[in-house]
C-alpha cells in the first residue's frame, strides 16, 4: 500500500500537470473579457445584491461535521470555476483534515459578466479591478467587495448551519491576495466568528502590492515623483468608505494583531510578468511581487514590534502560479494545518 505521502504527492502532481496549461492562460490573458463560467450559487449581500458563489457543501442545511471553512478568492480573471477546482484539489490533498472543511470560492464579477451571461438585476458588479481593493459595487447598490466577505462569514458564523466550527481561512492568490491584505486591515464580518471562539486566519499569496500604513516605502526615489503612491490601495489616504471612520493608527493596531500569513513563490520574480501590477504607485513598493512581499513584511516588523501574528512563508521554486501555491507543503500547512512546510519564519 502506498504511504500517505505517497498519495498526497501523487495528487499534487495530477494538478500541477493538469491545471498549468489553465493556470499560465490565467497570468496572461485580459481581464476584459467577460467570464466563461459564473458561479451556481448565491448569498445575499445584506438587502443591495447578491454574490455568486461556488461551496463544495450543501449550507444552506446545517453541517455537523464541519469544523474547518476555507475561502478562496480568484485572481484579475474574475475565474472562480477554475480557483473552485484548485481549492477542492488542495482538499483531497488534506487527506482527513479536508473532510471536516468546507471550501468555498466567491466570485466579484464586473459588468462586462453580468451583461454577457444576462444575469439577474440584483447580482453585484464592480469595475474590472475595483474589487481587488474593497471598492463599492457600480451596481445594483454600491456595496464593497469586503461586504461581500463579511456576508459569508457571518454566514459561517450561524451556529444552527455550523454548529461544530473551530477556524476559518480566508485566502487569496495574485488578484485575490490583493483583496486579503486589504480585507484584513478592517475585516468586519470576522466578529460574530471571534464571538463564538472561532479563530480567523488570513493567507495572502503573491499579491501585485500591497497597503502601507505609512508614507515610507521600498523605492523612495519612484515614490516622490509618483502622485497618489500612497492613496488606497496602496497607502491609507483616500480611502473607500468602507474603511473611511477608523484612524489609520487603530486600522494598523487591528491588522497586526490579526494572524496573516504570507506565502511568496521564490520564482515570482519576473518584473516583466504580464499580469504584475506596474504603475508607480505599485513600482514604489519593489521590482516585483517576491520583492514587494519581503519589502512589506520588513517594513511591517521594524515598526510593529516583529509582528508575532505575521508569518512569511516561501515557496520554493514557484512562480506565479495559484495551484501550486496552494496545493505546495507551505499551501496545505496555511490552509490545513498540515505539517511539511519548512520555509517559515
Amino acid at each position: 500500500m502506498r504511504t500517505m505521502l505517497q498519495r498526497v504527492t501523487a495528487v499534487l502532481l495530477t494538478v500541477s500537470l493538469a491545471s498549468y496549461p489553465v493556470l499560465a492562460a490565467d497570468e496572461t490573458a485580459p481581464n476584459h473579457r467577460p467570464v466563461k463560467k459564473v458561479a451556481d450559487l448565491r448569498i445575499a449581500v445584506g438587502a443591495e445584491g447578491t454574490l455568486p458563489l461556488y461551496a463544495s457543501a450543501d449550507w444552506s442545511n446545517p453541517l455537523l461535521d464541519i469544523t474547518r471553512a476555507v475561502i478562496v478568492l480568484h485572481g484579475r480573471l474574475r475565474n472562480a470555476d477554475v480557483y473552485f477546482r484548485s481549492a477542492r484539489t488542495a482538499q483531497a490533498a488534506a487527506g482527513e483534515v479536508g473532510k471536516t472543511t468546507i471550501m468555498i470560492v466567491p466570485q466579484f464579477l464586473a459588468a462586462i459578466d453580468v451583461d454577457a451571461h444576462h444575469l439577474a438585476a440584483d447580482t453585484l458588479r464592480w469595475t474590472l479591478e475595483g474589487w481587488e481593493g474593497g471598492d463599492p459595487a457600480v451596481g445594483p447598490a454600491p456595496a464593497s467587495s469586503f461586504d461581500a466577505l463579511d456576508a459569508i462569514l457571518e454566514r459561517l458564523a450561524d451556529q444552527h448551519l455550523f454548529p461544530n466550527l473551530r477556524q476559518v481561512v480566508v485566502a487569496g492568490h495574485s488578484g485575490g491576495g490583493q483583496v486579503v491584505q486589504r480585507y484584513a486591515i478592517a475585516a468586519k464580518g470576522e466578529i460574530a466568528l471571534t464571538r463564538r471562539g472561532v479563530t480567523v486566519r488570513y493567507v495572502v499569496a503573491n499579491p501585485s502590492s500591497y497597503a502601507y500604513f505609512g508614507a515610507e516605502r521600498p523605492e523612495p526615489s519612484i515614490a516622490a515623483s509618483c502622485p497618489g503612491y500612497d492613496d488606497w490601495k496602496y497607502g491609507m489616504e483616500a480611502r473607500p468608505p468602507y474603511l473611511a471612520g477608523p484612524t489609520v493608527a487603530s486600522l494598523e493596531q487591528a491588522y497586526v494583531a490579526r494572524q496573516v500569513i504570507y506565502l511568496l513563490g521564490t520564482r515570482d520574480t519576473n518584473p516583466d510578468h504580464p499580469a504584475l501590477d506596474k504603475s508607480c504607485m505599485a513600482e514604489a513598493q519593489g521590482p516585483y511581487r517576491y520583492a514587494r512581499g519581503h519589502a512589506y513584511v520588513a517594513t511591517m516588523r521594524a515598526s510593529n514590534a516583529g509582528m508575532p501574528n505575521h508569518r512569511l512563508w516561501d515557496v520554493q521554486g514557484v512562480g506565479h502560479d495559484g495551484g501550486k501555491m496552494l496545493t505546495s507543503p507551505c499551501g496545505l500547512k496555511a490552509l490545513f494545518d498540515l505539517p511539511g512546510c519548512k520555509a517559515g519564519k
